[in-house]
């Protein structure tokens, strides 16, 4: 079957009557092959996808939504994208479900940078569908959450969150107010910073391989 986002798939080495599932969303600019390019050394239960984003950016890159720039070199999300990504997203994970054997209650976000903003996005307008987030280098945009935030149901949500405290693309400054924001929820949340700029350090993928094994 033909699903909404072209998809590379790792298969599960080791296979269950239904596997959870890892789906990787890359960055602004990126493709599906740059997550996947670690997916032998993610654990070996998961049906890992990396999925590639709608929107393409000549040369070979793709978008989850435009960003653009006014004259004074201000950033600005296309908010109306980002929205109808998440949905796209959601539907994506339902067909996920459909096309493979995966448990529909075990499903993990792993985004970097857009990817990650995305993936905060789709946990907190879809609670039900998500268990756990791994968000690398990204940072809350409330602006594409649903607007009925079903607290409670976040609270079932487990979060990673890691980002460059260099990191000149995203400042840390924005990444740390997500943390600070779910645990006033009552959310389970785990947040590092590395010496790093807008990129996944080793010591920031050990600890997320690490946060993944829990």
């Amino acid at each position: 079957m033909d699903l909404s986002l072209y998809h590379l798939v790792r298969e599960p080495k080791v296979k269950l009557e239904k596997n959870p599932l890892l789906l990787l969303l890359h960055g602004y600019g990126s493709n599906e092959e740059d997550l996947f390019s670690f997916a032998d050394e993610l654990p070996d239960e998961y049906f890992i996808v990396s999925a590639r984003a709608p929107y393409s950016l000549p040369p070979y890159g793709n978008a989850w939504y435009a960003i653009t720039f006014d004259n004074d070199m201000n950033k600005f999300s296309d908010d109306k994208q980002a929205i109808e990504s998440r949905d796209l997203i959601v539907k994506f994970i339902d067909e996920l479900i459909e096309a493979y054997p995966i448990d529909k209650d075990n499903i993990t976000l792993l985004g970097f940078s857009q990817g990650s903003i995305l993936s905060y996005a789709v946990a907190l307008t879809y609670p039900e569908k998500i268990n756990r987030v791994a968000a690398l280098s990204g940072y809350l945009n409330m602006d594409i959450v649903g607007k009925s935030l079903h607290a409670e149901d976040v609270t079932k949500v487990r979060f990673f969150a890691s980002h460059g405290v260099v990191d000149q693309v995203i400042p840390v400054e924005w990444a740390q107010k997500a943390p600070e924001f779910l645990k006033n929820l009552g959310v389970d949340v785990e947040y590092h910073e590395y010496n790093s700029g807008h990129g996944v350090a080793p010591q920031n993928f050990h600890d997320l391989l690490h946060w993944l094994k829990k």
